[in-house]
């Protein structure tokens, strides 16, 4: 061994924390979290803990074993480690590996794993022999394949490389596709684990031996272990994700196994086979495969949908439950982003949903940039109380992306088996069919519209099963057709299914049962979003039931009807100022309010849902916003001392950033419901309002900068006379954030930067000395933002707007820039849907152009394009476009006559027929 060793009053004082980490007092474990954390500042801490894991077998398996996960958790610190230390680490964990106790073993190997990841295989070579020759030692194949199949889990790019000339793949590949023959299930199903990794990342010296591999899976298909099933389940659906070209020449075979396997008595082996047909459905290259086995195919995925005995005895789904108080581990972590400025396209955008609500209401973001998620964390299908992926989810998830792949088609293979089994005596079936119905809506939903007249009254009716799980998910279902039910088509149509269903989900939001109350509350929101002012006849009823839930609902559905709440207010909007509908709301909201301390989490979500409140009800909630505006501020003061003081002693833990969020996005809305109705507030309340907000434009995390940029435009719309005073602070902050490649956790930041200089530059009004000093910064950030093609959509359109803000007031200093930007402006407008921020950026780009004229002239395609999209300009616009399209062509008739005449025909006749040009 290397010439390391330990001093032993180190030694001595790690293994007694340890023992006490034993200990399950919540005091005695922070205490023993906060040492053990100190340790990791000692240079050779690792090596004392491979020393123990290794070296002390007079001590208690469950002490080293702790000590080799401390390890694996602390194993990063190798990179940093003196090399005896670093030595010393690798020797005792290969030493460890083949310890006479399992505990130890398993221990170990998780090191090995740990430490492979960290320094990287072509730093520890002779790990992966010692791993490669273990494969040959019946005493340790297994263990060693264990570790194998975990390192080519985690991170299989890191051993596809070359070390000294060779590359270790080039031997391992071929070692693992003979131990696929092996006796033992076990090794068979490590072998095909492993093989299957490489898939991914494309590695060469797997698909140097592609045609052996698929051999392999072919002949393990029928393997009688449903582990190994398993994997060559999970190897197929990676090589149609990475080589469906491989797989096509088979695919009758293929289908035929993995139909089969989909119906596989194991559910893991049936989970991982019906994975395949959510991939094969998600690839729309692939569709032309697929559609022939539709017919097959779906009914099997439908059959899936049916809750298994496991479900159910996990799920306890018939109590009502509604007075029993809910177990903290019920209720997720909720995440809050800040609010966050963007524009409204028209037409739906793929993938650009913000949130989507998914079965049994739990809300989802999609998130592009993580690549890397785990399937437990896909909650589109996810059930209420169980957080793991399952068949009846990944069934119900590959439904939803065929039903948008085929539409039509789907509808018409299933339509039999939907209507048997929504018929059926068996609740279970019931419930799997309105579970489908719920998932085919968004692809199927010009099919199925002839026949949501007969289901949605079916569904209506089935709110009142006697089964829980059957009235839950068919809120779920309802709200999936909720736009089709608000749709205000007719009276007839309202009074059959608007109404009804309103007063349906209504009633299953104070259902006895938690489960009912959470899918009928988040349905609810959703019909809330569909119907919008749809919604205002009926209001008073509607507060009045969700005010009652407020007495019923237990902590984690608490957290649902607040965003309720929320979604009314931003639906109905001013209606709410209503004094009845603020009598009969404010109540509840403020007993809550009164209820919670400052760092009670449960006061974020009721900050959140009251910054909607504040926006709606407008001068309506003037009785309620000193108290709730010297909350704020107070919550915000606190939270940047917190955050100072972890700054200055950084083994503190962190500071939540949720509080200051919420409170900078509540003051955000009482600034648009009270506009200058603010005025005796800032001016009185200490501390003072702008002086916390340019700490927090500084701010090191970027969702507290993103609320704190949206706070300044909000203060900029509603009440500028107070702001104006603060801006040369401010701006100088704004100007710095504008970024054209800021970091993706940036984005938001920078999109309110660039939004809320808009609103200020409209405020100053035309050529203010004051703003003029700003506007050079201020452009030379905003077109590289947008001519960057890397930048976001949505920073592109932000700073378009604000460009054409900024040049509607400063038009002679922005004027002489319009060739290098136009085209790049009216690319990334002409898809927003009309309003006025559009309007006032459009009335500057053509006052730009009236003052440079020749500035539009290579992108006059693009600037016509942007026009003509228009429904509805404002008169001053519409006049502005006429003014310019008349002058173009009456500057040079025969020149203006060719250019249009290369324009799209569409272009050619809108300009025509709306301007005459």
């Amino acid at each position: 061994m290397a010439s390391w060793t330990p001093q032993p009053a180190g030694l001595q004082e790690i293994l007694q924390t340890i023992r006490d980490s034993t200990d399950t007092q919540n005091k005695v474990q922070r205490t023993i979290t906060h040492k053990l954390n100190s340790f990791t500042r000692v240079p050779d801490y690792i090596a004392y803990l491979a020393y123990i894991l290794s070296a002390m077998p007079q001590e208690e398996d469950q002490i080293r074993t702790i000590a080799g996960y401390l390890l694996k958790n602390n194993a990063r610190l190798i990179l940093n480690a003196s090399p005896e230390v670093a030595q010393y680490a690798k020797s005792a964990v290969l030493s460890a590996f083949r310890d006479s106790s399992a505990l130890i073993r398993t221990a170990a190997g998780q090191d090995i794993v740990a430490f492979l990841g960290a320094l990287e295989p072509r730093n520890w070579p002779d790990c992966l022999e010692q791993l490669l020759a273990m494969l040959d030692d019946p005493s340790n194949q297994e263990a060693a394949f264990s570790v194998f199949e975990k390192a080519c889990e985690d991170f299989p790019r890191k051993l596809d490389i070359e070390i000294n000339g060779t590359r270790p793949l080039d031997f391992m590949i071929p070692k693992f596709l003979m131990l696929s023959e092996h006796p033992s299930a076990k090794m068979r199903s490590h072998a095909v684990a492993c093989l299957s990794y490489f898939v991914p990342v494309s590695s060469q010296s797997l698909f140097a031996h592609i045609d052996a591999f698929i051999a392999c899976l072919f002949k393990r298909a029928s393997d009688e272990d449903p582990s190994v099933r398993r994997h060559v389940c999970q190897a197929l659906v990676l090589l149609l994700a990475a080589r469906p070209e491989k797989l096509m020449p088979e695919m009758a075979n293929v289908a035929e196994y993995m139909l089969y396997s989909t119906k596989d008595k194991n559910e893991s082996v049936a989970l991982e086979a019906c994975e395949f047909w959510l991939t094969f459905a998600e690839d729309p290259e692939l569709a032309p495969y697929l559609r022939p086995l539709l017919g097959r195919v779906a009914p099997v995925l439908l059959d899936c949908m049916v809750y298994g005995e496991d479900d159910l005895i996990w799920l306890e789904g018939d109590t009502e439950d509604t007075a029993v108080p809910d177990k903290e581990s019920d209720i997720k972590p909720r995440h809050y982003g800040g609010k966050a400025h963007g524009m409204e396209r028209e037409g739906p955008q793929n993938g650009e949903e913000g949130t989507k609500r998914s079965v049994y209401g739990e809300e989802n973001l999609d998130d592009e940039e993580d690549d890397d998620c785990d399937l437990d964390d896909d909650d589109d299908f996810a059930d209420e109380m169980s957080t793991e992926w399952n068949l009846r989810k990944c069934a119900a998830a590959a439904l939803d992306v065929l039903a948008v792949r085929f539409g039509a088609e789907l509808l018409s293979v299933l339509l039999s088996p939907l209507k048997d089994k929504l018929w059926s005596t068996d609740w279970l079936e019931r419930e799997s069919a309105i579970l489908a119905l719920g998932a085919m809506a968004e692809g199927c939903i010009d099919a199925i519209e002839e026949h949501l007249k007969v289901l949605v009254p079916y569904l209506i009716n089935t709110l009142n099963d006697p089964k829980p799980l059957v009235r839950s998910i068919t809120c779920w279902t309802l709200g999936r057709y909720a736009s089709w039910c608000t749709q205000p088509v007719s009276e007839e149509h309202k009074n059959q299914y608007f109404i009804p269903t309103m007063e349906g989900l209504l009633r299953m939001v104070l259902d006895d049962n938690k489960r009912v109350q959470e899918a009928g509350c988040s349905a609810f929101a959703t019909l809330e979003e569909d119907a919008g002012a749809e919604l205002v006849p009926y209001l008073e009823p509607v507060l009045r039931n969700l005010v009652f839930a407020f007495q019923k609902y237990q902590h984690k559905n608490m957290l649902i009807l607040y965003d309720a709440v929320g979604t009314l207010a931003d639906s109905v909007g001013r209606a709410l100022s209503n004094p009845t509908f603020v009598e009969i709301l404010m109540p509840p909201l403020t007993g809550r309010w009164n209820k919670l301390q400052d760092d009670d989490d449960d006061l974020i979500p009721l900050l959140e849902c009251l910054a909607s409140v504040t926006i709606a009800m407008g001068p309506g909630f003037a009785p309620y916003a000193p108290l709730v505006f010297q909350r704020c501020i107070n919550i915000v003061h606190q939270q940047l001392l917190y955050y100072q003081a972890y700054q200055q002693n950084p083994d503190l833990d962190e500071p939540e950033k949720s509080f200051l969020v919420v409170s900078l996005d509540l003051l955000s809305g009482l600034a648009q419901g009270l506009g200058m109705g603010l005025e005796p507030l800032i001016s009185q309340m200490q501390p003072n309002l702008f002086q916390l907000l340019t700490v927090c434009l500084k701010h090191p995390q970027a969702p507290v900068r993103q609320s704190a940029y949206a706070l300044v435009g909000d203060l900029a719309m509603s009440c500028f006379s107070l702001l104006r005073p603060q801006l040369p602070a401010i701006m100088n902050e704004l100007i710095q954030q504008l970024d054209p490649e800021p970091k993706v956790e940036f984005i938001s930041a920078c999109n309110n930067a660039a939004w809320s200089v808009g609103e200020v530059a409209l405020r100053y009004g035309r050529d203010d000395p004051e703003f003029q000093q700003w506007v050079n910064p201020l452009i030379s950030r905003l077109i590289p933002i947008l001519l960057h093609p890397k930048a976001p959509r949505s920073l592109h359109e932000n700073a378009a707007v604000s460009i054409g803000r900024i040049g509607l007031m400063h038009p002679v200093l922005v004027a002489p820039l319009l060739p290098e930007f136009a085209q790049a402006w009216c690319q990334a407008l002409y898809e927003i849907r009309d309003n006025e921020e559009k309007d006032s950026a459009f009335r500057g780009l053509c006052t730009l152009v009236q003052v440079n004229p020749a500035g539009i002239a290579k992108s006059l395609l693009w600037f016509c394009n942007a026009i003509v999209r228009w429904n509805n300009p404002s008169a001053e616009l519409n006049a502005m476009f006429a003014q310019l399209l008349t002058g173009f062509r009456n500057h040079d008739p025969t020149g203006w006559r060719a250019q249009v005449a290369t324009f799209p025909p569409t272009i050619q006749e809108r300009l025509a027929a709306r301007y005459g040009v």
